[in-house]
């Protein structure tokens, strides 16, 4: 079998090559075909190429076992990947809004029915990149992965978008109406919207991540109710776990009943260790904390 950091580096490359051809093909056709919306989608994926070579230096290091500087592992480097992602996003996102505001007091040209093909075949590309990332995202709890098929995600709705934008322009321009002349224009503001709240939203997730938020409250509650299944705890204290990336560290503290054997204790809490890490395989590391119970 690949190990985890072949396969990130697999899903990686494929978006960071895809998303090269993307976006020399959407800029090119999108500044001569005169459409601000393509040409706005382009952009983005050429950040996309930017952030996915950055992702697979990011993967290596994530990846890298725990060592004396770094006792609890790696793998919060993949949060700050996925942070990157975010700034990189909504950096785009100011550049491109402006871009789209000019060009609503520009003088009009209709955009050529070349950017529509080229919206759509971008939008079939991503569909299928989206979906291909997160299924890996998922299967190796890669937040970096995670914020690659996110950004696949907004250029899914951006891609149509601007598809939208161009069908709009020539209806208008079909029919004389001056206001659908700019719906291209407005299009490209409306990627530049959907490009900032992806973007913020990677970014939020990543300082909730750093700053070591809970995880899920149903996971915290089901590791509280397979400890408390264990007939020697007589009260469960205190259940909480953090992110570190691709893996979980959990913090426990129980009370036991205080005439109990250093080495009974100790069992105990390597019992319940490795229940929680059976059932779930992303946790690295348990700690347990005992209490006397009277």
């Amino acid at each position: 079998m690949e190990t985890r950091e072949a396969i990130s580096k697999k899903v990686l490359l494929i978006s960071a090559y895809s998303n090269a051809v993307l976006a020399i093909g959407k800029i090119i056709i999108g500044w001569f075909g005169n459409s601000d919306a393509v040409f706005a989608d382009g952009i983005h994926s050429g950040t996309d190429v930017f952030t996915s070579v950055i992702a697979l230096f990011i993967i290596k290091i994530s990846n890298k076992p725990a060592d004396e500087d770094h006792p609890y592992g790696h793998g919060k480097a993949e949060v700050i990947s996925s942070g990157i992602v975010g700034i990189l996003l909504i950096l785009v996102s100011f550049y491109l809004g402006y871009e789209g505001l000019i060009g609503l007091i520009e003088p009009f040209q209709a955009p050529s029915i070349l950017t529509l093909y080229v919206a759509i075949l971008s939008f079939g590309i991503k569909q299928y990149l989206y979906r291909f990332s997160l299924k890996k995202a998922k299967q190796f709890k890669s937040k970096a992965i995670e914020a690659i098929a996110l950004d696949h995600k907004a250029d899914i709705a951006a891609s149509f978008t601007a598809a939208i934008g161009v069908v709009l322009a020539h209806i208008g321009l079909t029919m004389n109406s001056s206001w659908l002349l700019y719906s291209d224009k407005v299009a490209s503001i409306i990627v530049a919207v959907l490009i900032l709240k992806m973007g913020v939203g990677i970014l939020v997730e990543s300082f909730n991540i750093l700053l070591e938020r809970n995880i899920n409250g149903d996971v915290l509650a089901d590791l509280n109710k397979i400890i408390a299944q264990f007939k020697e705890v007589k009260r469960v204290d205190k259940v909480r776990a953090r992110e570190h990336g691709h893996y979980i560290m959990v913090d426990v503290r129980i009370s036991i009943d205080h005439d109990k054997t250093i080495k009974e204790g100790h069992d105990l809490a390597t019992e319940i260790k490795f229940t929680l890490m059976k059932k779930y395989t992303n946790i690295e590391e348990v700690l347990i904390h005992l209490n006397p119970y009277y």
